[in-house]
């Protein structure tokens, strides 16, 4: 039987990260047949004076968008600014050929926002965070 060390830190080496990316990256690619096309894509509001009042940050990989974060400053909240954000992520994952989008959020964010934007639930988890709820949404881009 192999010995191997183990170690945990919440500080990890980047060439660590990279290796076990690289790694699965390549697992992935040969199990596929098809590239590992991972993009960052990150859309970001200022105001006339340039302070950041929202953002959305995520992804695509795969014919997939995935929203990882969206955040509107409480002064901005209700102006439309979050349906912008997911409306220009959208349009660029399209550009990028996405066919759908995935996110998930929390009982207590804005579970109701996301379906006015023609996204689904397709599952929830209960208890987490204790007391509450992660629900996750998708939606077909095209």
């Amino acid at each position: 039987m192999q010995r191997f060390t183990l170690s945990v830190t919440d500080t990890p080496a980047p060439t660590d990260l990279a290796r076990v990316f690289d790694g699965l990256r390549a697992y992935n690619e040969a199990s596929l047949g098809r590239a590992y096309d991972r993009r960052d894509l990150v859309v970001v509001a200022r105001d006339a004076d340039g302070t950041l009042k929202g953002g959305l940050v995520g992804y695509t990989n795969w014919d997939w968008l995935y929203v990882d974060l969206l955040w509107v400053d409480d002064s901005t909240r209700g102006s439309g600014l979050g349906g912008r954000l997911m409306a220009a992520a959208e349009a660029e994952a399209r550009t990028r050929g996405c066919r759908w989008s995935r996110l998930y959020t929390y009982d207590f964010q804005a579970p109701g926002f996301y379906p006015k934007l023609g996204y689904d639930v397709w599952a929830e988890m209960e208890g987490y965070p204790p007391g509450h709820k992660q629900i996750w949404f998708r939606k077909d881009l095209l």
